[in-house]
């Protein structure tokens, strides 16, 4: 096999023409189909996670919070919608960070994005399991343990994202639409019960009000929590080789699904924290619409409303598999991870990286649920900070790339420009850092931060022993290998 040595420290691997023909994707999506993959990965948020950050900051806090992380995600999606737009390939942020920041920088990026595309899943089947056991309980006298429920569901829909793009993008539509159509049902049944003194009904520490029950540092321990109204928006990117006009579907994708986004987060934050059970009772549960919707329309019928709910769970369940299927895939591809993972089946999908991103997430949730502590770590909560800490160094490092693609690559076509441009991305960068920091001083849930630190350095020795001397010229690495040769030859 010819090989050809990089000036960027990396060696390149010829492959033959079947490489790239068992490698192949199918075009599919237009706006409205992206716009559905985008709010169903994030939509479960309005369902399940939010809530812990009621007890962590209060309602103030994170209210607060979240207005915060809104702006955050503001000046992200508009940089990403942008970069989208210049460098349409399936790496997404793996793309955008190799052709800014070169070889390394490309791998860190897209091995924080695939530490939070295969733990989000597993977070978010957590609630799944949580929503099924209640109903299965409340309607049949069914108690099944966790994990029956968790394994019902990988096997599903990594079967369903296997059986074809077509499929996955049609279900995204109407899973997100059932489960918005749920969501404006809780909303209109709410608004009449709504008071604040059920929103503010966590006892304040000392020195502190009921609306910030635990000052300041309630804000910044709700930062991460308020980060799932929003977290995986970003995935649209690793649509574009299976979009028929990425350059301009995906940023009108992406910044209709985020104003859909924001327009949820706020009205499931005030209505279901401020009804009754309360704000107290909301942090504490694995399920908090399933309250919701107890206190709305009763006991007897909320078991049924509830089963429709799981709606919301499934659509982000489903389509955040389909990220982490191609941020996988990518990877594999261009050689960063091992090959044979980026092999797709004759529907023209990612099967073995389906398949393999089910495993991991799965036995980290096993993992964290049954593995002895001495805090009684909850399962839910811990893998949330998982998810969102290797987010959060994938913004960072998507954000840095906006900023040098501005600054260095002046040169590459811009077909949407952010409005926001440098400033906009440095306000979001400056926010991301700040919630990196204290996700990393939240002592609660801190076997999840190793189980990070342990996730990078094990992707970082794989890279540097083995990934760095087999990369191929897939559309991303030629892409930045021909616009830094242009940059430097301008520069």
């Amino acid at each position: 096999m010819d090989k050809k040595a990089s000036a960027d420290g990396v060696v390149y691997q010829h492959v033959d023409k079947q490489y790239f023909e068992s490698r192949t994707l199918k075009r599919y999506a237009g706006v409205w189909s992206l716009w559905a993959l985008g709010v169903g990965a994030v939509i479960s948020g309005d369902f399940f996670g939010w809530n812990f950050g009621l007890a962590a900051g209060g309602f103030g806090g994170l209210l607060i919070a979240t207005i915060i992380i809104t702006i955050m995600y503001v000046g992200l999606g508009y940089s990403i919608a942008e970069m989208t737009a210049t460098l349409p390939h399936t790496g997404g942020a793996y793309s955008f960070g190799r052709t800014a920041m070169g070889p390394w920088g490309g791998f860190i990026t897209g091995l924080a994005e695939n530490m939070e595309y295969v733990l989000t899943p597993a977070v978010i089947v957590i609630g799944i399991g949580g929503y099924f056991g209640s109903i299965a309980n409340s309607l049949l006298g069914i108690n099944l343990q966790e994990p029956v429920w968790w394994t019902l569901a990988y096997l599903i829909f990594v079967g369903l994202n296997i059986r074809g793009v077509e499929m996955t993008f049609r279900f995204s539509v109407i899973i997100t639409m059932i489960a918005l159509s749920i969501l404006l049902v809780f909303w209109i049944g709410a608004i009449p019960l709504f008071s604040f003194d059920q929103a503010l009904n966590i006892p304040a520490t000392e020195g502190h009000s009921s609306f910030l029950p635990f000052g300041i540092s309630g804000i910044m321990n709700a930062l991460p929590f308020a980060i799932w109204f929003y977290l995986a928006i970003e995935q649209l990117p690793l649509a574009a080789e299976e979009s028929h006009q990425p350059s301009r579907d995906i940023p009108k994708g992406m910044l209709w699904g985020l104003l859909t986004l924001v327009i949820a987060a706020f009205l499931t934050l005030f209505l279901n924290a401020g009804i009754s059970p309360g704000a107290a009772a909301v942090g504490a549960s694995d399920e908090p619409l399933f309250l919701a919707f107890t206190t709305i329309f009763g006991p007897g019928i909320a078991p049924w409303l509830a089963l429709i709910a799981v709606a919301g769970l499934v659509a982000s369940f489903h389509t955040i598999i389909y990220a982490y299927g191609r941020n996988i895939y990518s990877l594999s591809r261009a050689g960063y991870f091992p090959r044979w993972l980026s092999v797709t089946g004759p529907s023209q999908t990612p099967k073995v990286a389906l398949i393999a991103g089910a495993t991991v997430g799965f036995v980290i949730a096993l993992i964290i649920k049954y593995a002895p502590t001495d805090g009684g770590i909850p399962v839910g909560p811990a893998l949330l900070n998982m998810a969102v800490f290797g987010a959060l160094i994938a913004y960072v490092m998507q954000l840095v790339s906006f900023i040098i693609l501005r600054k260095k690559f002046s040169h590459l076509e811009r077909p949407f420009k952010s409005p926001l441009g440098i400033v906009g991305a440095g306000i979001a960068l400056l926010i991301c850092v700040l919630a990196l920091v204290f996700l990393l001083m939240n002592e609660e849930y801190r076997v999840g931060i190793w189980g990070c630190a342990a996730w990078i350095i094990v992707g970082t020795i794989w890279f540097a022993l083995r990934g760095k001397t087999q990369l191929v010229f897939s559309p991303e690495e030629e892409f930045a290998f021909k616009a830094r040769e242009s940059a430097a030859l301008q520069n």
